[in-house]
Order: structure tokens, then sequence, then C-alpha cells
């Protein structure tokens, strides 16, 4: 009996030890997020209306964080019983049992593998039963997909599946609405509500377009795909709350009316330069204030570049943000202690706060430039491109973004920095978005562009695992693989696309170590949010 206690006594002890060191593990992924007080000084000048304004903003954002979570797991309160402190917050940075930056690895026991299709489709849905189901609607990104009550697969609109929380946010905005002295807010919050009502949203985007002098500016709603690693079809939601820097903005004005110009510089053939960005765009410079759903997930989102409904792209353009506070945070707190890890030496000085802001600036103009319908009839990139356009659109921006950062400080439109510190700090960005995974697509981007840049001599590891920089063979690599990208999308080659990426969207034994040298440092992989206002 006493031998019997005394082996029970020891399992117990051992299992205490294992969630121990569980435990222990687990929070030192928390801390890999390095927490930042999102504030802002632009809160100082605003008026009581505008500060009503913002609390109602808010509002409508908690709630549409709850939708994300609806979407990306299903029941927060099953995340919300966990009784161990470091699973829990960890649980609540990743919106699920599941951690992002480690291709969606669980975490929390009693879950399996994240369903490729996230809550948008059933879990047991097989992808004959999908090819099978003919209905137009399940293209849609504003539908789920459900099952009947004989088993069948159905669609269910966005405005039905989420009804009562909708209402919700619309009273929120409609309240918005109605206090704010801005006519372009109130006209966009205004069209928004009708949008989530109707799952139709082209007339707010372009009332969005529209809204140039608020300085108040909330992005809202089901907007990008990144989340149904399935189709790449559903939308999630999320909400942004930004106040516009009126003098960093300005500064950015001019880049605006070159966009036709830049497109005609891109290194690929005449035949992929037919699309003309429109040269309504706006380039402007925010503080971020507050964010929910899907951009506050795992890693976070420094830059926004919309709408994506290309129809409000060829009328309006799109509208980049940059949002200055978040990308400081990013840049002091993870790529800068990156590169001086990882970078030799004599080419450290050239890694620039400046030169991340404009890198970053000009990967969001990217997406608006290149090429948006296939060459030879297959349609929109988007569609010819299916489970791959996200990945491959993202690799375009990051280089195309550089490419014209270059072109720019040769043509001195771009002051202060040089091509080297634009090269420099690009490439110690690079380990820090690899580091996010291949579950993100932003990940899998800068994957494919290490290895490729890496193959063409553009950079190299040298006996103290330093990278050496050749610049003069980084210009060639930027050129070869921008021009790569931009045909793959032209001419809708997924089957190359697809290829490629199972062969270059890998970390190499050198970069593994290299980012296991990182992370022994204790240099965070990215941020998490304080919000203060």
């Amino acid at each position: 009996m006493n031998k019997i206690i005394l082996t029970l006594a020891g399992a117990v002890a051992l299992a205490a030890s294992c969630q121990t060191q569980e435990d222990t593990a687990l929070q030192a992924k928390v801390d890999e997020y390095a927490t930042f007080e999102v504030k802002s000084a632009l809160i100082d000048g605003l008026s009581d209306k505008d500060r009503q304004v913002l609390n109602l903003l808010r509002e409508a954002g908690k709630v549409i964080d709850g939708m994300f979570w609806k979407q990306t797991f299903g029941d927060k309160e099953e995340m919300d019983v966990i009784d161990r402190q470091a699973m829990k917050d960890f649980a609540m940075i990743n919106y699920g049992p599941w951690d992002r930056l480690e291709d969606n690895a669980p975490f929390v026991p009693g879950y399996g593998e994240k369903p490729l299709g996230a809550n948008y489709y059933p879990a047991d849905m097989t992808a004959e039963e999908w090819e099978a189901f003919d209905d137009p609607d399940k293209l849609s990104p504003y539908t789920v997909i459900r099952r009947d009550e004989n088993g069948a697969l159905k669609c269910v609109w966005y405005r039905d599946e989420y009804r009562e929380d909708l209402d919700l946010v619309c009273r929120y905005l409609t309240e918005a609405a109605a206090i704010t002295e801005n006519e372009g807010l109130k006209n966009y919050l205004t069209k928004r509500v009708e949008a989530f009502l109707t799952d139709d949203y082209f007339e707010s985007d372009l009332a969005w377009m529209d809204m140039k002098d608020s300085q108040i500016d909330v992005v809202i709603g089901p907007i990008e795909s990144y989340d149904d690693k399935l189709n790449e079809l559903k939308t999630s939601y999320e909400c942004f709350i930004l106040l516009k820097d009126e003098k960093r903005s300005q500064e950015l004005a001019k880049y605006v009316s070159m966009l036709p110009e830049l497109q005609k510089m891109l290194p690929c053939p005449e035949e992929y330069k037919t699309f003309v960005p429109g040269t309504s765009s706006d380039l402007n410079v925010y503080d971020a204030i507050y964010y929910s759903g899907d951009c506050n997930c795992g890693s976070k989102t420094i830059a926004i570049n919309l709408p994506n409904d290309d129809r409000v792209q060829a009328l309006k353009g799109a509208r980049r943000l940059q949002l200055h506070n978040s990308m400081d945070a990013k840049f002091g707190k993870i790529l800068l202690p990156i590169g001086r890890l990882l970078i030799e030496p004599d080419q450290q000085k050239h890694l620039r706060s400046e030169a991340f802001f404009w890198n970053v600036t000009f990967h969001e103009v990217a997406h608006g430039l290149g090429v948006k319908e296939t060459v030879n009839g297959k349609g929109s990139v988007d569609e010819a491109m299916g489970a791959e356009k996200t990945t491959w659109e993202e690799a375009k921006a990051d280089i195309l973004g550089l490419f014209m950062v270059c072109r720019l400080i040769d043509m001195e439109e771009i002051p202060l920095i040089s091509k080297e510190d634009a090269i420099t700090t690009f490439i110690a960005g690079l380990v820090r978005s690899v580091r996010f995974g291949s579950a993100s697509s932003h990940g899998k981007a800068n994957m494919m562009c290490y290895n490729f840049m890496k193959e063409n001599g553009a950079f190299s590891r040298n006996s103290d695992g330093q990278y050496h920089i050749d610049y003069d063979k980084a210009l060639e690599a930027i050129d070869a693989w921008a021009g790569l990208i931009i045909k793959t999308q032209a001419t809708g080659d997924i089957d190359f696309a697809r290829s490629f990426s199972e062969k270059y969207a890998v970390v190499p034994e050198a970069l593994s170590a290299d980012i296991a040298n990182v992370n022994a440092h204790n240099i965070p992989r990215d941020i998490k949010f304080d919000f203060v206002w």
C-alpha cells in the first residue's frame, strides 16, 4: 500500500514538474512579444466631440474583436476557462490555441491542428464536396459555408451569420456619424453601416477614398483573407483607429503623382506594365491608437494599403497608411537589435529607422503597381494565382518597394538615406519577417526573397556567421526577383508559383542557426499592445 502511495506521489510530482516546465516555455513565448504602449500626442489637439467619436469607434472595435474570434476559432469562452496564466495569455495573443508564428502549432491540450479554413467552413468539409458545391456565392469574400439540416453545404452571408454583433457595431458607427463635424468621416461611417447590413462594400470604399481631410480615420470591416488558408477567399473582421500626422503626410504628398512614372520603371517587359495606377491615391502617415480583430493577432500590422477591390483602385487609386508609432516600435525593439547581431560591424551604420520607414512605405505603394489582370486570358491575377496569391503579392510588394526606394534615391527624391541604408535595413528585415513562420504569407514571401537574394550573391555569411552585403549584386538580385514575380503574376503561372514556393519558402540550415542566435539573445519576435488612451 505504501509503495502504491509513493508511486502515485511520484507521478503527481513528475506531472507537476512537466507542467511547470511547459508554463515556463509558454511564458517565454509570451515574452517574445514586447509590450508597446499605444498612445499619441495627436490626441491632445482633438475637440471634445472628436474624443466622443473615438470612444464610440473603440466600442465598435471591441465588438469586431469578438467577431474575429468567432471567425478564426469559435467560442472565445473556451479560452477564458484556461487556468494556467501563461497559456491563457498566449491564447489571447494568438486568438486561439495555435501559435501563429510557429506555423499554427497547437499549444493548448485537447486541440489538434488548426483547420485550414479556420471557422469559415465546416471542419469536416472535403475537397470533393467543395468542388461539387454549385453555388456562386461560395466564392464571395462575405459568406461562410455551413451545413443545412440535411448535412449539405450552404452559403450564409456575413450579415446573417453575425447579425447580432453587426447590429451593435452599426449602432456605434451611427452614433459616431451623428457627432462628428467632418463631412467625409460622417459620409464614410454612414455608408459603412449600409455595407455591414448588405455585404456590399463598394460605395463605402469609395467614400473612404474620398475622406481626405479627417484627422480621425478608421479601417473597420471584413478586409483581408490571410486567415483562410484553405482558399484565401474569406475575409476577416478587423478594426484600426488612427490619427493623421499632417506634417509627415505633407512630406509624402509628392510621391502620389509619381505613381504612373514608377509603374513605367518596373524591371519587366512592357506588356506587364499596362495597368495605370490612380493618382488620387493617398500616401499618409498616422499614429495608430487602437487595433482589434485580424490586425491584432500574432504579428502586428505597421502599414495599410486599401481598398482591396480592384474596381475601386481603378476609379480612385488606393490609400497607403503608414502607422508611424507602431513602425518605430518594431524597428527599435526588433529590427535594430537583429541587425546589430547579424550584420557585419562595418555595415551596421546602414541600419536606419528612416530606411525602414521608406521600405515599408513603398511596400504599400507597390501593392498598387505591377499587374492586375493576366496577359494571357486567365482573368485577374488573384483568380489565376489561387492559394498562392497572397504570398506572391506580399513578395511583390517587398521587392518592388525596395526597388522603388533605390530608384528614388538615385533620382534624389528621397532625402537623408542611401541605397546602402535601404538594402542593409531590408536584409535585416527579412530575418525579422521570416520569424513570422510559414503560416504567414508575409513570412513565406520573405523566405523566398531571402533564399533568392542569397543564391544570387546579394549577401553571404562570413566566418563569424555575420552577413556581408554585396551592394552591386544586391541591386541585380532586386531587379531579377522583381521581374520574376511580375512575370509569374502576369501569366497566372500557379504551377510555377507553387513549385517555386515549395523550394524557396523554407528556412535553410544557416538561417535556422541565425534565428536561433537571435532567439538566444531574447530579441522579441513582435509587439503586443497596451492601449493607454
